[in-house]
């Protein structure tokens, strides 16, 4: 397994629904691979795949499930017989989430649509027997609450060049920040950390990059405790928001001011003009993106050194060639 540029010895962990992987352990013997996960990312992360229904004991194959409105509790029973495997799945989520909270994981990828592993909009049948698609898998849930801020992502969903990029972003966002408060952190590599960020909050939600902002600039005077729960907490969900064209070009321009000094007006014109494109539906984002990081390094702009937004995830996986 390769580790991607940039990162230590320990590549990035991820959990995953193990039937996306290939692995035959769905209710009829079968599986559902995403080739993404499998021939792309699987080459640079180490996977750590759960299936909550089999290591509940129910084996393959199994009787299909589907979740089921009892007043306000969802139940997890078996479609031909009705025998309800909510308690047993209960028991098992809860503590396979509160496992997975300490194996470093950076994300996961749960399955559409599962009963147990589905993120949203899965089926719960009522007494009119007419399914409304507003429910969450139970494992899903239980690993959401165990783990808040870890990003979490469907694989029908990265099919979407726009979710997926914000997705592989939040994983390497969350390694960052995860790695900041690890240990005896200091405020002065707090402040380093935002700084480093400005660009990339600027381009997710400018309201949140303001807020955590003014937490930055109070760290001597509140509880350590606080600041990490708050700081994480609150940069993870402003990278939850995708970027959109609009935010993403707004930033280009302003990361383009640090270089006017520096430039000739050819080569102004030129950055401007893909920057331009870019908002335009023209070119995808890593057009104005390459030329920009080109000028920061041949000109060693000081103020765009270190900036996460010019390269939040490793180029390998050419993420940005499609948004």
């Amino acid at each position: 397994m390769a580790s991607f540029p940039g990162t230590d010895e320990h590549p990035i962990r991820l959990g995953v629904s193990s039937c996306l992987l290939g692995n035959a352990v769905r209710y009829d013997g079968g599986h559902k691979r995403e080739r993404f996960l499998t021939d792309l990312l699987g080459r640079f992360v180490e996977w750590v795949p759960v299936c909550p229904e089999l290591e509940a004991g129910m084996g393959v194959p199994r009787p299909a499930l589907r979740l089921v409105r009892d007043g306000d509790v969802l139940r997890l029973v078996e479609i031909v017989s009705g025998r309800d495997h909510t308690r047993c799945i209960q028991r098992l989520a809860a503590q396979r989430a509160r496992a997975l909270r300490g194996a470093d994981l950076c994300g996961y990828v749960l399955k559409r649509g599962s009963p147990s592993c589905g993120m949203k909009r899965v089926k719960v049948y009522g007494d009119t027997g007419i399914p409304k698609c507003d429910g969450q898998g139970l494992f899903a849930a239980a690993l959401r609450e165990a783990v808040p801020n870890l990003p979490t992502e469907e694989e029908g969903r990265l099919n979407d060049p726009r979710l997926r990029e914000n997705f592989i972003e939040r994983v390497f966002a969350y390694r960052r920040v995860r790695r900041l408060f690890r240990g005896r952190w200091t405020n002065a590599r707090v402040v380093a950390f935002h700084t480093a960020h400005e660009l990339q909050l600027m381009a997710h939600a400018p309201a949140a990059y303001g807020e955590l902002g003014r937490l930055v600039a109070s760290l001597k005077r509140l509880p350590r405790a606080v600041v990490r729960k708050r700081y994480e907490a609150g940069f993870m969900a402003a990278l939850a928001r995708p970027a959109s064209r609009g935010r993403n070009a707004n930033v280009l321009q302003h990361a383009a001011g640090h270089l006017k000094k520096k430039l000739d007006s050819d080569s102004c014109a030129e950055l401007a003009d893909r920057i331009h494109e870019y908002r335009r539906g023209r070119v995808p984002l890593v057009v104005p993106v390459t030329l920009l990081r080109h000028h920061a390094r041949l000109h060693e702009v000081d103020s765009l050194d270190g900036q996460v937004f010019l390269e939040p995830h490793p180029m390998e996986l050419m993420l940005r060639n499609h948004v």
